[in-house]
């Protein structure tokens, strides 16, 4: 069983930056690649990041590539996403997720995941 909780939503204008957090409850933290998918208000969730339960891969949306940066920190058992150059069309509900073991990283389905947070919102005002 895997728990996630998101944090560090929140109001920012556009051009800021924000990094949300994924605490990450499991009884092997390591194995679990984990990603990010978001949803936008009248809209579909639609996968953001991911990263491998090793972090030497990593897989970006096009539209946040060279904005966002998805990082893990395996002592604190915590999955980042940190966003810079914020835009009004990233106003949306942020959600963390992970997969069964073994899935490799890449632009993830929302039924290849197996475990949501509850989310976290970020609004973008321009």
């Amino acid at each position: 069983q895997v728990q996630l909780v998101e944090s560090g939503g929140g109001l920012v204008q556009a051009g800021g930056s924000l990094r949300l957090s994924c605490a990450v409850s499991t009884r092997t933290f390591s194995p679990y690649a984990t990603g990010w998918f978001r949803q936008a208000p009248g809209k579909e969730r639609e996968f953001v990041a991911a990263i491998s339960w090793s972090g030497g891969k990593t897989s970006y949306l096009d539209s946040v590539k060279g904005r966002f940066t998805i990082s893990r920190d395996d002592a604190k058992r915590t999955v980042y996403l940190q966003m810079n150059s914020l835009k009004p069309e990233d106003t949306a509900v942020y959600y963390c997720a992970a997969p069964m073991l073994g899935t490799p990283v890449g632009t993830w389905a929302i039924n290849d995941m197996n475990y949501w947070g509850k989310g976290t919102l970020v609004t973008v005002s321009s």
